[in-house]
């Protein structure tokens, strides 16, 4: 019975590592964060029987000194436009000297070859990258901003954060059963009433780590969709496929430090998203821009003076 394991593993062991299993027939059945190696291979040994195919959202083939590796410049040529391109990683660097991915994977026995396929009596691990497989799997003009970054606040971050989980749920829900886990509804629960940062920072590796474990399965099944950027002699990024869509237009104020905002249909009203738009005006819009804007619009909607008559005689 195969396994199907998703791995957000953080660069060194001081920070957030997710992880999510599903059993062979794709239902989750558990998640959680850790931050040890030692917790990670406690964790797949409690819920990992046997045979397991993994995706790790860290690098896992860094041959290169200096700048980035093949599969990173492949990576922002097709997903570039959709700000979904990946970081450079290099040797140069001491936490990919050597990548911890590789040595996590070598010390619990998976193979991290992209040519060695799932279903041969072997346990494979794959090097993924949410954005991208995002854009693809979602339909999405660009990244969701559910990362904390500068000139994004707690209310953007939590209805990013919920947009994230309903695309996910959307998506994959039938096939991870997400409504049956409990764990699932106490993130949602969180996502929703959110206001701290740290407080979506805490469920955010393991979201990754669950939305990894989709990318497992995926892999494992051979879905069609599922191709390598790379290989393992220069580094590799599986994703699935390119994007369905078109990238999304950035908002053209002159200040653009953050993602661009929620996508909202046509048909929708202004109070389903009011809360999402006011926070990407907010973060996207300089003060004095904001200010000038409500300035014209009081001008506007302030009522005409009393006319002045004029006697004619």
């Amino acid at each position: 019975m195969t396994s199907y394991l998703g791995i957000d593993l953080a660069w060194a062991q001081r920070a957030r590592t997710g992880l999510a299993v599903l059993d062979a027939s794709g239902r989750i059945i558990a998640s959680s964060t850790v931050v040890t190696d030692d917790e990670i291979t406690a964790f797949v040994t409690e819920h990992v029987p046997g045979e397991v195919v993994v995706a790790i959202d860290a690098p896992l083939v860094v041959p290169n000194e200096t700048g980035r590796r093949d599969c990173e410049a492949e990576l922002g040529r097709v997903f570039g436009a959709f700000h979904a391109g990946a970081h450079p990683t290099n040797r140069s660097k001491p936490y990919f000297n050597p990548p911890r991915g590789a040595e996590l994977s070598r010390a619990l026995g998976w193979d991290i070859d992209p040519s060695i396929l799932p279903g041969r009596g072997r346990s494979v691990a794959i090097e993924v990258y949410p954005h991208p497989a995002m854009i693809t799997l979602f339909e999405l003009g660009t990244v969701i901003p559910y990362k904390a970054k500068p000139g994004r606040d707690v209310v953007q971050l939590r209805g990013a954060f919920v947009t994230l989980l309903d695309h996910l749920e959307r998506v994959a829900g039938a096939t991870l059963r997400l409504t049956e886990l409990e764990r699932w509804h106490e993130i949602r629960a969180v996502a929703h009433a959110a206001t701290r940062k740290s407080q979506l920072g805490a469920i955010e590796d393991e979201v990754d780590a669950i939305f990894c474990a989709y990318l497992a399965w995926l892999w494992g099944q051979q879905d069609p969709r599922m191709e390598t950027l790379g290989d393992i002699e220069r580094g590799y990024i599986v994703v699935p496929g390119p994007p369905t869509t078109t990238p999304a237009r950035r908002h053209p104020a002159p200040r653009l430090t953050s993602a661009p905002g929620p996508r909202v249909a046509p048909d929708a009203s202004v109070a389903e998203h009011a809360e999402a738009l006011a926070a990407h005006v907010m973060a996207t819009v300089p003060t004095h821009l904001r200010h000038a804007v409500l300035d014209a619009a009081r001008a506007h909607l302030a009522p005409p003076p009393p006319a002045t008559v004029t006697s004619c005689s």
